[in-house]
């Protein structure tokens, strides 16, 4: 049974969304797999949500399929195919049989969806004296036709092929086409629908620092941490196909952070072998995949009013196992000023307060983060935000009160104290039957290391 919370997630990102522009990539594996009517279908669904979709499929194999069938050569230099001219008819009939196969299935679903020649390519050309043949680089996007696509309710779908101004096509990158689409629209979103596409630890290195989902994939990387995947990671499986996955998840993360660069708000590429990947990545905060953004992912706030209905619902588990004390929604409207939240997307995760005292002592409480984001490193990042906060209000030291969570202070630099320490207004509301311990940390210790 779905949570109130889910539900409410789902809303709250059908409101976020409705009319953002979302540019799918579908690589030609997922293409030709089982899920593919699934993920059409999930397509059509988020269009009728009122998501503004646009296509890219992905078209190798089929392209690989009919110059084979024509004893046409062919190969790769940089991961770019190269031909001589006379297969560049069969190319885009290739790529156009793809398009084609998309618009009739979105058709089946009671979408219409339109295949144009909205991109404007030239020759990739002869680079360090190697000729690229019938390869090409993207020149620029009909951006104001394909808006005008998007506004009157249709889906672009684009197949892999441009034309200079004398109407000369060439073969060109789906990612890189895809990864240019939403860079020249502005999408809210870009989407790499990758089969076998999950980044976990199963596959590659993944550096110490990362988050890690409970299952160990990596739910999301800043671009600075795409820069240290790429470097860190080597495929534990050497075999040629798993190699094969490495380098086009190489190839896609590059993609995703140079849109980031230029104003994608976020990117993601997800697994084209799991059903419903899609609505799952947009609909829930977690998603299913790996999110590339430039903005952080996540902020520390200070508390509102309306936050406290999401507050108590985040306190409750704990509360209900005695790792918290009962709080009620007046206790949190009359020391609104000491809580921060860590909000996602919209939707509270996360809380603490910081109370200070008129001795200088400080006291960090209800530190409380949603079991279902535990793995994110919430918790430590909302306990150094109170830290700081508490320093430059001139506080000597933080203090803590806990039954349960006392390795996890220990962990983040708190060592055991006296209750007799603590402020006198404190020490009367303890009580012998919660028996809470003291821990402290000393603010000017911080300031000596250098850790603020």
């Amino acid at each position: 049974m779905n949570s109130p919370e889910n539900i409410r997630n789902v809303i709250r990102y059908l409101q976020k969304f409705r009319n953002a522009v979302s540019v799918i990539y579908l690589d030609d594996r997922t293409i030709g797999s089982a899920l593919y009517s699934s993920h059409i279908r999930d397509i059509a669904l988020l269009h009728e949500a009122g998501l503004k979709v646009v296509i890219v499929p992905g078209a190798r194999s089929r392209i690989d399929e009919v110059l084979s069938g024509k004893q046409i050569e062919w190969h790769y230099k940089d991961n770019i195919r190269v031909t001589d001219e006379d297969a560049m008819p069969l190319i885009k009939m290739a790529a156009f049989d793809v398009s084609n196969a998309i618009m009739t299935s979105l058709a089946a679903n009671g979408i219409t969806a339109i295949i144009g020649n909205w991109v404007r390519a030239r020759a990739k050309g002869i680079l360090g004296g190697f000729d690229f043949g019938t390869a090409g680089e993207i020149e620029r996007l009909e951006t104001s036709a394909i808006r005008t696509v998007l506004d009157d309710g249709f889906i672009p779908v684009f197949p892999c092929i441009g034309w200079n101004t004398v109407g000369h096509p060439y073969n060109i990158s789906s990612v890189s086409l895809a990864q240019q689409v939403a860079v020249s629209l502005g999408a809210d979103k870009l989407f790499f629908v990758m089969f076998d596409g999950q980044i976990s630890t199963s596959r590659y290195d993944i550096p110490a620092e990362f988050s890690l989902s409970e299952t160990g994939e990596v739910p999301a990387m800043n671009l600075e941490e795409v820069d240290l995947f790429l470097a860190a990671n080597v495929s534990k499986n050497p075999d040629a196909s798993d190699e094969d996955v490495r380098f086009s998840i190489a190839m896609l993360l590059k993609a995703a952070q140079e849109a980031c660069r230029k104003g994608v708000t976020r990117a993601h590429i997800v697994d084209g072998a799991l059903d419903g990947v899609l609505p799952c990545e947009i609909f829930s905060d977690l998603g299913s995949g790996t999110m590339i953004y430039t903005s952080n992912y996540g902020k520390i706030r200070g508390m509102n009013q309306t936050d406290i209905p999401a507050v108590l619902a985040v306190m409750r588990p704990f509360i209900a196992s005695g790792k918290l004390l009962l709080r009620t929604e007046a206790d949190l409207s009359a020391h609104i000023e000491d809580f921060v939240v860590y909000e996602l997307d919209g939707g509270v995760h996360a809380c603490a307060a910081l109370r200070l005292y008129d001795d200088g002592q400080a006291e960090i409480a209800a530190v409380a983060v949603d079991e279902s984001f535990a793995h994110m490193g919430i918790g430590p990042k909302l306990v150094d935000f109170l830290l700081k906060r508490a320093d430059d209000a001139d506080a000597k030291s933080v203090f803590i009160m806990t039954t349960q969570a006392a390795d996890w202070f220990e962990k983040l630099g708190f060592l055991p104290d006296s209750l007799e320490s603590i402020p006198a207004e404190r020490r009367a509301i303890w009580t012998k039957g919660r028996n809470s311990k003291v821990y402290r940390l000393p603010l000017k210790n911080r300031k000596k290391r250098g850790e603020i």
